[in-house]
């Protein structure tokens, strides 16, 4: 066997090892028998309850009719192309405000002067709820995945920020005396010290940005475009078809869920310390 074989074959490998740690870790609390023993009662009243009419129907579908919607919208409503334009927007905008925010974040926690300069400004904007900005970003982006990128940008924005800034405001005294008792330079106390000290409350910031992100892009979607579960939502609301709101509620949470198990996978990887607590 050559060399690159044998790489090939450890590169996939450790892709393999990586995602049985990621499912054991994120899929092994849906099926102990604590999560169960409450998942399993919840399945069996949804579906019960309206069909024993204690709640009417109407208003509560059961779940064998929501997963038949689910399988009727897979193939006559291009839902997986809809997902599809939702998370691109979403990942776009979580991209562009993690690269600006972390850094804005790590530099203002860490000097006082950059702090008395840009701190206020991002205390006076951050208070506005990003629902307010909806008229002036149709305003100034029209309707369109330009207008639905900015929205879930706010909102994903300032948790990273003030989260990142705190994480690094906070970073114990005592790391930095050390490390400069070792000849460490300041580019270095913010590689080393700052920053993974700052880790696990800038790792937390995303999870909270998951979930404004994901209430920003409804919100947008609901206001312009033809793609997007946002879309499917407010259409599914306009025609009152209960069983598609809840086909859309269902696969949001699904996805938050996801993307945040991701999250926690990469904190038990990166911050050994930590794991255990």
């Amino acid at each position: 066997m050559n060399t690159t074989d044998t790489y090939e074959t450890r590169g996939w490998r450790r892709v393999l090892q990586e995602l049985g740690g990621f499912l054991k870790n994120s899929l092994g609390n849906f099926f102990s028998l604590e999560f169960l023993s409450i998942l399993v009662p919840i399945l069996l009243l949804w579906e019960f309850l309206p069909r024993w009419k204690i709640i009417p129907e109407s208003l509560l579908p059961p779940l064998s009719v929501v997963a038949q919607r689910f399988v009727f919208m897979l193939w006559h409503k291009n839902l997986v192309l809809h997902i599809g334009y939702s998370m691109g927007r979403f990942f776009t905008a979580f991209g562009i405000a993690v690269v600006l925010a972390v850094p804005i974040g790590l530099l203002m926690g860490w000097n006082l002067k950059i702090r008395a300069f840009i701190l206020p400004l991002w205390q006076l904007l951050s208070p506005i709820p990003p629902p307010a900005w909806v008229p002036m970003t149709i305003i100034l982006f029209g309707i369109g995945s330009k207008m639905h990128i900015f929205l879930m940008f706010i909102g994903i924005f300032y948790p990273v920020l003030f989260n990142t800034y705190q994480g690094i405001k906070d970073t114990d005294p005592r790391y930095l005396a050390s490390a400069r008792v070792f000849g460490a330079s300041e580019f270095t106390l913010l590689r080393k010290v700052y920053f993974w000290h700052a880790f696990g409350s800038i790792i937390m910031s995303l999870k909270t940005g998951v979930a404004m992100g994901l209430v920003m892009l409804l919100i947008g979607e609901s206001y312009g475009g033809r793609m997007g579960i946002g879309y499917l939502l407010g259409q599914a609301k306009d025609y009152f078809v209960i069983p598609e709101m809840m086909v859309c509620m269902v696969i949001l949470g699904w996805i938050g869920w996801f993307l945040i198990e991701v999250l926690k996978y990469v904190e038990i990887k990166l911050a050994i310390w930590k794991v255990g607590r």
